[in-house]
């Protein structure tokens, strides 16, 4: 038999509380359960169609959809997140990740850790630092640069460049403590063809082996031995270089007896053999070599030799 109830309230038998629906309610499609109270549900709660509004509870299974957000307090747990893309305004805590793909840039404040909790292969910048620490090998396919960066790029003063090839090039002087190997140690020299007594200018920056294949003519010739900084500013206090000039040469009466740093200190050149050279080769070349050790500022201690081929 069927019928229909109209009423305004319905509760329990003794109006004090709620009725139970024993074997539950169906709600026609149109329609919905609507008022200012809440909705109080002990057991599972399933809604084919989705949730819209506020939601508080515990929440199991697939939870889908274009909600504005989730939010909880303190915390929401979930144990797989799977989007295809994923926005965080806030700062996000989390553990053993087994991958993480980037499209853009990753920004580690407090710094970068890779390997194992217990023997990290490399750190970078921890504290802020900026420093990167690798305890292994460090592979380049390309090449490596130190130096200073601008806006993401190395300026032009990069200080080391090692390129795909196992050369390794310093603007600067390279100071080694200890060196154990093995192979070809190869050195750069620069070349030219103007001769001394025209240009006199040894620019070690360019190596501190200098060649001229012009003639060298002319008497007293005295050199200039300098860098692109300077030597005084190369050299420390108790360090040394030696820096050898080589010319070609066609009259006896051509050599060179004296030498300035920097163009404006003429140190006492303590020659090989007790006294300054007075005559040169009468052909082909001839070697001026020139051990230079800085005792103070633009203070040098000289020990110069002259071979001649001829």
């Amino acid at each position: 038999m069927a019928g229909r109830i109209r009423v305004d309230q319905i509760v329990n038998r003794t109006a004090n509380g709620a009725p139970q629906l024993t074997y539950g309610a169906e709600i026609s499609a149109g329609v919905g359960l609507t008022g200012a109270g809440g909705i109080n549900v002990s057991g599972a709660c399933t809604a084919s169609a989705g949730f819209v509004g506020a939601l508080t509870g515990n929440v199991t299974g697939n939870a889908s959809g274009t909600a504005g957000g989730l939010s909880g307090s303190p915390d929401i747990t979930i144990t797989n997140l799977t989007g295809v893309g994923a926005t965080f305004t806030g700062a996000v805590s989390y553990e053993d990740v087994t991958n993480v793909d980037s499209t853009g840039i990753v920004t580690a404040r407090g710094g970068f850790k890779a390997g194992a909790p217990t023997g990290v292969g490399a750190t970078i910048g921890v504290d802020n630092a900026g420093d990167a620490i690798f305890s292994g090998i460090v592979t380049a396919g390309t090449c490596f640069k130190a130096g200073s960066v601008s806006g993401g790029a190395f300026g032009a003063g990069v200080g080391v460049t090692i390129t795909g090839d196992g050369n390794a090039v310093f603007s600067g002087i390279t100071t080694v403590t200890n060196l154990d190997g093995k192979g070809t140690l190869v050195e750069a020299f620069s070349s030219t063809t103007t001769a001394w007594s025209s240009s006199a200018q040894l620019n070690i920056s360019d190596g501190n082996v200098q060649f001229s294949s012009g003639n060298l003519g002319g008497t007293n010739n005295t050199l200039n031995i300098y860098s692109t900084t300077g030597i005084n500013t190369d050299l420390a206090i108790n360090q040394t270089m030696t820096v050898t000039g080589i010319t070609s040469v066609s009259a006896a009466t051509a050599y060179v007896n004296a030498i300035t740093i920097d163009g404006g200190v003429t140190p006492k050149v303590w020659w090989v053999g007790g006294s300054a050279p007075t005559d040169g080769g009468s052909s082909g070349l001839d070697l001026y070599t020139f051990n230079i050790m800085k005792t103070g500022d633009e203070t040098f201690v000289v020990v110069g030799n002259q071979t001649k081929t001829s």
